[in-house]
């Protein structure tokens, strides 16, 4: 047998929370969506990737438009059969797992692994040396019923049951990939997630994941790791709401070598239009964009009166804006938005930001020394061509 040392690690994509079929303020998002995806099969074809996972929520609610079902079936077909390459699918608490899970067993010899309701002893996905466990989403009541077990109150305790049932099933030796859709204790969160319980309920330890070689989740929109380093939030496809203006929206890259740690690439996604907020005056704002015109905006008025007839003015010169409401009185805006008066941004404010966003911590003092030495340097060179 060749040495392990010289076998190429596995390469996987991890993405979730597509919500395909949502809708944002009435703005209908599908052609926003197909946009991206074409993306997504890019990045599988240039990666080389071996599997494409995908942690739950596929469609924003239980019964899909059917454009955002043909979407889908479009999109899958080319990942399947164009590229030849396995994707693996959970159910998310927007999911309907029946209809997901329909024709899994057929579909599975295909490529298309699809994990809808729960199963009482599921067998993972092996691919190589990785053993992919599937662990859809459910809520307490569904899991007592479906895995047979009467405990089971909280969604710690069902994830828990889940992993210690893909654990007696784990291939000796493999890599353990576990793809579940749940709320990590302290992560990140966006207006735009429905919450999976009241009173915390809902929350799950990271330490549940401390075995696993890679814990690929969905939920949280906001790309993040959430507690350890090898387990990370793909976060969603695009901005669903005003929250998101910050984030800076990705596929990751995961490279599991035979052993050793995983490592991990974010692989930032271009919208056919940004989701932005931006804040000033009436006056200011109607002078004219910052930034593109056609973006997805959400405005905060500086006024401290009334405008008379606001968003029928606006939308003259912001055609896709969304919303409007008065800036609230707090002096932190959370980061998130622009201030349409603040004409100068700083560019290490920014790749602060953006930096945030990706790796999900600050940057330490090393890296921001590169990011001055790279910037100045990059101005010396403009300055003297």
């Amino acid at each position: 047998m060749p040495d392990g040392s010289l076998r190429t690690p596995m390469r996987f994509l991890h993405t979730s929370d597509w919500h395909l079929g949502k809708t944002l303020c009435n703005a209908n998002l599908l052609e926003d969506q197909a946009h991206v995806l074409d993306q997504v099969v890019a990045m599988v074809r240039e990666t080389r990737a071996e599997a494409l996972v995908i942690a739950g929520d596929l469609y924003d609610r239980a019964v899909p438009p059917k454009e955002a079902v043909a979407l889908l079936d479009e999109t899958l077909d080319r990942l399947v059969r164009g590229c030849g390459v396995p994707v693996l699918i959970i159910a998310g608490n927007h999911d309907s797992p029946e209809r997901l899970g329909f024709a899994s067993g057929f579909l599975g010899a295909q490529g298309l692994h699809l994990a809808g309701p729960l199963d009482p002893d599921p067998e993972p996905v092996v691919i190589g040396t990785t053993a992919f466990h599937l662990l859809p989403y459910a809520d307490p009541a569904m899991a007592r019923f479906a895995l047979d077990e009467g405990d089971l109150r909280t969604h710690q305790d069902v994830l828990a049951a889940q992993l210690a049932r893909a654990r007696r099933r784990h291939p000796a030796g493999g890599r353990f990939v576990a793809v579940a859709h749940a709320f990590v204790a302290g992560g990140s969160a966006s207006d735009s997630e429905m919450a999976l319980s009241i009173g915390g309920t809902g929350e799950v330890d990271a330490a549940l994941f401390e075995a696993c070689d890679y814990a690929a989740l969905g939920h949280l929109h906001r790309p993040q790791e959430a507690g350890q380093a090898h387990v990370r939030y793909a976060g969603s496809l695009l901005k669903y709401s005003a929250s998101e203006a910050g984030h800076v929206k990705a596929l990751t890259l995961v490279e599991l070598p035979e052993a050793g740690p995983a490592r991990t690439e974010p692989l930032p996604l271009s919208p056919r239009r940004d989701l932005r907020r931006l804040r000033g005056s009436f006056e200011d704002l109607m002078k004219g964009p910052l930034g593109p015109s056609e973006d997805y905006l959400f405005l905060d008025l500086l006024d401290d009166g009334p405008v008379l007839d606001a968003m029928a003015r606006l939308l003259q010169v912001y055609p896709n804006l969304l919303g409007i409401q008065p800036a609230a009185p707090a002096a932190d805006p959370g980061g998130e938005v622009i201030d349409i008066r603040s004409r100068e941004l700083d560019p290490e404010l920014l790749f602060r930001s953006f930096f945030q966003d990706v790796q999900g911590r600050p940057m330490d003092r090393e890296e921001a020394a590169l990011f001055q030495e790279i910037s100045q340097r990059i101005l010396r060179d403009e300055d003297h061509p």
